[in-house]
């Protein structure tokens, strides 16, 4: 008797297993790839978006101006890119293009804008910045506003830098990590409030710390402005950076190390010092970095309860201590060629100081690693 459930189906004889045809088989698509498509697709829509936008923006519409261009140019870029692909791929594909385009652009964007600032601010500052004596002459050798750039530097405001940034390191360092061991550590109700200062501290205005260092100190303390002024003024600034950085790097040290070291007898506080500290050093190194570079470079503070002065003074106790934040402010604003080639030399001179002490904390914090 005919079974007809086989009528009109061929007959498969096989003796081994069924194995699927490259038609039905399921392949993931290679997201992170770059095929050659996709890079033609790149440069031809580069390339034809900006001779659209050439042919609007300058020959035909009544517009000006380079931002205007590169921002036309640029979302012109993005259309014509979605465009394009969606002419050969599916919707998927589009949408991760599109979105790689995107990000990437404002990647770009950001790097072009960081670069340009930092070769725009070498160029104007080179005339003065390859010459010795402005590293190893204070102002006072010589008239910055009229003085050739063979004579005079930048000496006194580059040691008052370093004075007042070890100022505000010394008085923030151990104050900000320790809010941040109470803060992880000890706990409770108040630790909660301690946090939310902390936080809310963190987008201070510096000119208010600034004018708080100042009423307290200058005013009703009668102390006069000086290095010592300056030095608080910025650990107020500091203080909320480190602490905060502190605590997200103490609360990533695994719980189980300090169960271990509880159950082994140790005390709370010989757990927080032996086993928590050095495990966040890295962190807590990091975080220090984090609030000398919000301080190196702040202006209204030393502004306020400091001065800018010409002469040469390692005493933050007497008189006042200029910095490079005010030397580079007092000679960018004064409309003076030479002066403002100084202020812009002096501004490579910072960058390159958080550059540097970057670099030393991050190799301080690996070797310290390295020996536990």
């Amino acid at each position: 008797m005919t079974n007809l459930t086989t009528v009109g189906r061929p007959q498969v004889h096989s003796t081994g297993p069924i194995v699927a045809t490259d038609e039905s088989q399921d392949r993931p698509r290679a997201v992170t790839s770059r095929t050659t498509d996709y890079w033609l697709t790149l440069a031809g829509s580069l390339v034809g978006s900006l001779g659209l936008v050439w042919l609007f923006y300058t020959q035909i519409l009544p517009f000006s101006g380079a931002i205007g261009f590169v921002v036309c140019w640029y979302v012109v870029y993005i259309a014509m890119f979605a465009t394009v692909t969606a002419m050969a791929h599916s919707a998927p594909i589009v949408i991760d293009r599109l979105w790689t385009a995107a990000i990437a652009g404002a990647a770009g964007l950001v790097g072009l804008a960081l670069v340009s600032t930092l070769v725009y601010t070498v160029v104007k500052g080179w005339p003065a910045l390859h010459h010795l004596n402005f590293f190893t002459q204070s102002e006072s050798a010589a008239s910055p506003e009229t003085a050739p750039l063979t004579q005079g530097g930048i000496l006194n405001a580059l040691v008052g830098s370093l004075i007042e940034l070890g100022i505000a390191t010394v008085i923030s360092l151990p104050l900000g990590i320790a809010t941040a061991v109470y803060m992880v550590e000890v706990g409770g109700r108040f630790a909660r409030v301690v946090r939310t200062v902390v936080e809310a501290m963190t987008a201070l205005p510096d000119i208010l710390a600034g004018l708080f260092i100042y009423s307290f100190l200058i005013l009703s303390l009668g102390y006069q402005r000086n290095g010592l002024a300056a030095g608080t003024a910025l650990s107020v600034m500091m203080l909320p950076i480190i602490a905060r950085a502190s605590y997200v790097a103490l609360q990533v040290v695994p719980g189980g190390l300090r169960e271990a070291s509880l159950a082994l007898g140790a005390s709370q506080w010989r757990t927080i010092l032996r086993v928590v500290i050095p495990t966040a050093g890295p962190g807590l190194a990091q975080a220090v970095i984090l609030g000398m570079a919000r301080a190196v470079g702040e202006t209204a503070p030393v502004l306020i309860c400091s001065a800018p002065s010409i002469f040469f003074n390692a005493n933050p106790l007497n008189n006042p201590m200029n910095s490079l934040p005010l030397y580079i402010y007092t000679a960018v604003r004064s409309g003076l060629p030479k002066f403002e080639e100084r202020g812009y030399a002096a501004a490579v001179v910072l960058v390159l100081m958080v550059v540097i002490l970057f670099t030393v904390a991050k190799y301080i914090g690996s070797s310290k690693v390295a020996r536990r």
